[in-house]
């Protein structure tokens, strides 16, 4: 995950200047020896190279100019989809808790990078940008993301793919995925110049899949493999170290029976200089390349494993500057007291701010006072495309301008093309969604709509507003990372919820294309029940 790879080497702007030093305790993992130790398998590998903000606009502008010899072949001799349905919000850190656990947020309990805690009164921030992280606590924002985000926030009611391939008698592996639950004990070792800026212990103990990597943290070919894990590699939070590390398994002949790989390069290009960019993708075509050379030829790759190659979340480009892009939010609420980066609740705070760029939880944390007080507040932002909350068992919809609003519920005479059943209130156009004469939902902008809005409003517990911005426009809090002239993500919009899925290896198709349908497709590739 990029923005980890970011909060980590900002605790090392900390410790230096702080004037603390150290050499990286050498990793002690017996990862190849829990992989040699299981059973031999009954089907093709399985392998998922998830690459953050992949978009299958750049893919087909990369063949189109023969850029991309490698994607070319595995389009051509494979599957390609361009309509893959993302979570919501699209962001990382939720979306992978959906690929990995086939359920949305209502389930897996990951609402987004940063959400309120009801229960703790406090922000919870896996890694934004750095001035939030310094205002938040870098250490309480390591702890979050390191220690408590598999351990306590992603649901334990949910097994993971690692725990239920573990169930089955088969392997896996986690390669630099941020979701890596498992049944098989790692150590995460703190290098000693972060111990000393942020009060972490030097080894965290984690539960993950038989073989696990987590950049420099957790490192299980330290001696073996010479991987970019330094500093100058983002401790080894990129694309390189991930790809060394599965081309090393390969070659070896010690890959599991599941792999997933998570490779994070282009998010941070895109954020920066716009989805258009086309650099990242070709490093990446060179790196795929690499991975079916491992194998020995495409033909073998082909042969031997399921290659999935999958986006997790598009992404929107940024007005710059001149077109006012960010929709500043405590401009917008500056008569109430809103909650600050590292403080906690108290009965003085009027609400509080959870920034995931392009879309945003406003919190109600005034007993008594009427949710439709602050969505009224909001209505007046006209660059703001969507307010949602929740009423009882409805879920409630407005767009600034419009003098209606829509609310739906799950259970009912509609039905989607998901299979799933909703009762729907009138102006069900303010969602963009359509129900025929035989009450047929169709989806138009918003992709899975009803059930993704609705993951996100169960996700957590307290009384929210869920908003998201309107095309090239993105939201800010007190110290939230801006984007102008760039990329941004994070809404429920189709620009940034389609993705690409490439399959090579197998004729057998997926039988939806959603992200969190890809367990399931996963497990049936291994011939694994579910």
């Amino acid at each position: 995950m990029s923005r980890l790879t970011r909060l980590l080497l900002l605790a090392l702007i900390i410790a230096v200047g702080a004037g603390c030093n150290g050499g990286k305790p050498k990793p002690r993992e017996n990862d190849l020896v829990h992989i040699q130790s299981r059973t031999k398998p009954h089907s093709k590998k399985v392998i998922v190279f998830v690459a953050d903000s992949l978009m299958y606009q750049s893919i087909d502008k990369g063949l189109e100019l023969g850029k991309l010899p490698t994607f070319k072949l595995l389009v051509e001799r494979g599957q390609y989809y361009k309509n893959l349905v993302s979570s919501f919000p699209t962001m990382s850190v939720t979306i992978d808790s959906s690929l990995l656990t086939g359920t949305y947020p209502d389930r897996h309990r990951v609402p987004g990078l940063i959400w309120y805690a009801e229960d703790e009164k406090r922000i919870v921030n896996y890694g934004t940008g750095s001035i939030e992280v310094l205002r938040q606590g870098a250490g309480a924002v390591l702890d979050d993301a390191l220690v408590r985000l598999n351990g306590d926030h992603l649901s334990k009611r949910t097994p993971t793919i690692y725990e239920r391939l573990r169930k089955q008698g088969r392997t896996s592996a986690s390669v630099n995925g941020l979701i890596y639950r498992g049944d098989t004990g790692h150590v995460l070792t703190i290098p000693k110049w972060m111990q000393a800026s942020v009060s972490l212990p030097e080894k965290i103990r984690v539960q993950g899949p038989d073989f696990m990597t987590f950049g420099a943290l957790s490192n299980p070919l330290e001696g073996m493999k010479r991987l970019p894990d330094n500093v100058a590699g983002n401790l080894g939070f990129n694309n390189e170290f991930a790809i060394g590390t599965v081309a090393y398994l390969i070659e070896q002949r010690k890959l599991p029976d599941f792999t997933y790989v998570y490779l994070p390069d282009q998010d941070h290009e895109l954020h920066k200089k716009g989805p258009s960019h086309l650099d990242g993708l070709i490093k990446l075509d060179g790196q795929l390349q690499r991975v079916l050379q491992a194998f020995g030829s495409p033909e073998a790759a082909q042969e031997q494993a399921v290659i999935l190659i999958v986006g997790d979340s598009g992404m929107s480009s940024i007005l710059p500057r001149s077109g006012n892009p960010v929709i500043d939010l405590t401009d917008l609420f500056q008569r109430y007291a809103i909650m600050r980066p590292g403080e906690t609740a108290s009965q003085k705070t009027d609400i509080a701010l959870a920034v995931n760029e392009t879309m945003a939880y406003v919190y109600n944390l005034k007993p008594g006072r009427s949710i439709k007080e602050l969505v009224r507040e909001l209505q007046r932002e006209p660059r703001i495309g969507l307010i949602s909350w929740k009423e009882g068992e409805w879920i409630h919809v407005a767009r600034p301008g419009s003098g209606s609003e829509f609310k739906y519920k799950p259970g009912g005479r509609a039905k989607d093309e998901y299979g799933q059943k909703w009762t729907l209130g009138p102006n069900a156009a303010l969602l963009d969604v359509k129900v025929d004469l035989r009450k047929h939902v169709s989806y138009g902008q918003y992709p899975d709509g009803l059930r993704r809005l609705y993951g996100a409003l169960h996700s957590h517990d307290g009384e929210f507003i869920v908003i998201t911005a309107k095309q090239g426009y993105e939201f800010t809090g007190h110290s939230s990372p801006k984007h102008r002239g760039g990329g941004g993500h994070g809404s429920l919009h189709e620009t940034e919820s389609i993705v690409p899925l490439i399959v090579y290896g197998t004729d057998r198709k997926p039988e939806r294309l959603r992200i969190v349908d890809l367990q399931s497709y996963i497990l049936n590739l291994l011939r694994v029940e579910e």
